[in-house]
C-alpha cells in the first residue's frame, strides 16, 4: 500500500509542477494586458485621439483575437501544445512594444489587431492546457488559474502605475515590460504539460456553432466580460477626463480594478464551493451593480476608485463558472464552451467601441450607466449557472480540446 501510495505522488508531481507553470503562464499574459491598459491614456493624448477614435481602436483587439482564436487549436495539433504555447505567448509578450510605436489612428488599429490576435490564441492554448491539468488533479483550478491572470494584470498595472507617475516615455517602458515579461513567459512555458496529437487524429474544426443551451449561459458571460473590458480600457481615461486626475492617480484606478479582480478570482473555487455558483454570481452582481452606480454618481476620484473596485469584486468569476456551466449543458460540451467563448469574445469586440461611441454622443458618465445596467444583468441570470443535482460545483470541467489526447510530461 505503501508503495502505491508513493507511485502515485510520483505520477502526480509532475502535474503539480505543470500547474504551477501554467499558472506563471497565466500571470505573463494579464501582466502584458495591465502595462498596455494603464498607458491608453499616453497612447490617446500623443495621437491626439477623440473618445469616438480611441474605442475604435481598443475594438481591433477584440477583433483580432476573435479572428485568430480557431487557429489555436490547429496549432497546438500541428506543434504539440507546449512548442504552440511558447511561440504564442513570445508573440504576445514581444507585440507589446507596438502599440505606442503606431504613427496614427490607422497604424495603431493594424497593430492592435495583431495584438488581440496573438493574445486570442495564445488564451485559447493556455485555457486548452488549464483544463487538462483541472482533469488530471480532480478538483477545480480555473478560476484560481484566472485569477493568477488577474495577479499578472495588477502587477502590470502597478508597473504603468509607477511610469505614469514618474512620466516615462511609454515607449520605453513597454520595451523593457517586453523583455522581461517574453524571458519569464519562455521559462514558464518549458515546465507545461506536453500534450502531443497522435497521427492518426483529425484537425478540431475551424468554428463550432453554439447549441442553443450553451447561448443563455453565455449572454451572462457577456454581460460580465463588457463590464470588465469597459473598466479595464477606460477607467483610467474616466479619472482623468472625468474627474480630472493626474495621470498617476488615472492609472492608479485601473490597479485598484485589477486587484479587486485577483483577489476574488484567488478565493472563488473555495467560494463557490461553499455557496454554490447561483448565490456566489447574483452576490456578485449586486456588488458590480452598487459599484457601477458609484462610479457614475460620484463626486470625486476616491469614491470612483471604490466603485471600480466594487465593479471588479462582482464580475471576477462569472466567466470561469460560465465555462464550467457551458461543459455541463448538453451532451456536447466542447462545442458549448467554444461557442460562450464566442459569445464572451464578442463582447470583449463591442465593448470598447461601444463606450467610445456612448462618451462621444453624449459623455462616459452615460457610458458607465451601460455597464451598471449589464452589471445588473448578472442578478438576473445567475439562474442559468445552476449546477445540476448530483453532480459538484467546484468540479473539474470537461475536456476541451479534442486535439489533444496524448501528453509527455517530461
Amino acid at each position: 500500500m505503501g508503495r502505491l501510495k508513493e507511485s502515485g505522488a510520483s505520477e502526480m508531481r509532475p502535474v503539480r509542477r505543470a500547474r504551477i507553470a501554467v499558472a506563471a503562464v497565466f500571470a505573463v499574459h494579464g501582466a502584458v494586458t495591465g502595462n498596455f491598459a494603464t498607458r491608453i491614456p499616453w497612447i490617446q493624448e500623443r495621437l491626439d485621439l477623440s473618445a469616438g477614435q480611441l474605442g475604435l481602436a481598443l475594438a481591433f483587439p477584440a477583433i483580432g483575437a476573435s479572428i485568430a482564436m480557431p487557429l489555436a487549436g490547429r496549432i497546438s495539433h500541428r506543434f504539440g501544445a507546449r512548442t504552440a504555447l511558447r511561440g504564442l505567448l513570445a508573440l504576445w509578450t514581444v507585440w507589446l512594444v507596438m502599440p505606442p510605436l503606431a504613427p496614427g489612428l490607422v497604424w495603431l488599429c493594424g497593430v492592435l489587431l495583431i495584438f488581440g490576435a496573438t493574445a486570442g490564441m495564445a488564451d485559447v492554448a493556455m485555457n486548452a492546457l488549464g483544463v487538462e491539468i483541472e482533469n488530471r488533479l480532480g478538483r477545480s483550478i480555473m478560476s484560481g488559474l484566472h485569477g493568477m491572470w488577474s495577479v499578472g494584470a495588477l502587477t502590470g498595472s502597478a508597473a504603468g502605475t509607477v511610469a505614469a507617475h514618474a512620466e516615462a516615455d511609454a515607449r520605453l517602458h513597454l520595451a523593457i515590460a517586453a523583455g522581461v515579461l517574453t524571458v519569464l513567459g519562455a521559462v514558464a512555458c518549458h515546465w507545461v504539460l506536453d500534450l502531443r496529437s497522435t497521427p492518426e487524429e483529425h484537425p478540431p474544426p475551424r468554428f463550432a456553432l453554439p447549441p442553443r443551451s450553451a447561448l443563455i449561459i453565455g449572454a451572462v458571460g457577456f454581460c460580465a466580460v463588457f463590464a470588465e473590458g469597459a473598466s479595464l480600457d477606460w477607467s483610467a481615461v474616466y479619472l482623468r477626463d472625468v474627474m480630472e486626475t493626474s495621470p498617476g492617480v488615472a492609472a492608479a484606478c485601473t490597479t485598484a480594478f485589477s486587484c479587486t479582480m485577483a483577489g476574488a478570482r484567488l478565493v472563488g473555487d473555495a467560494v463557490v464551493g461553499r455557496f454554490g455558483p447561483v448565490r456566489t454570481v447574483r452576490t456578485g452582481g449586486v456588488l458590480a451593480t452598487a459599484g457601477g452606480i458609484l462610479v457614475v454618481a460620484a463626486p470625486g476620484p476616491a469614491l470612483a476608485i471604490t466603485g471600480f473596485g466594487l465593479i471588479g469584486l462582482g464580475i471576477a468569476i462569472v466567466v470561469p463558472l460560465a465555462f464550467a456551466a457551458a461543459g455541463r449543458s448538453g451532451p456536447a460540451p466542447s462545442q458549448a464552451i467554444a461557442g460562450v467563448a464566442t459569445i464572451t469574445y464578442t463582447s470583449g469586440l463591442i465593448a470598447p467601441a461601444a463606450m467610445g461611441s456612448i462618451a462621444n454622443l453624449t459623455s462616459l458618465t452615460i457610458s458607465f450607466c451601460l455597464v451598471t445596467a449589464l452589471a445588473l444583468g448578472l442578478v438576473a441570470g445567475a439562474g442559468v449557472l445552476r449546477t445540476p443535482a448530483g453532480t459538484d460545483a467546484t468540479g473539474p470541467a470537461p475536456h476541451t480540446d479534442p486535439s489533444t489526447s496524448r501528453a509527455t510530461l517530461s
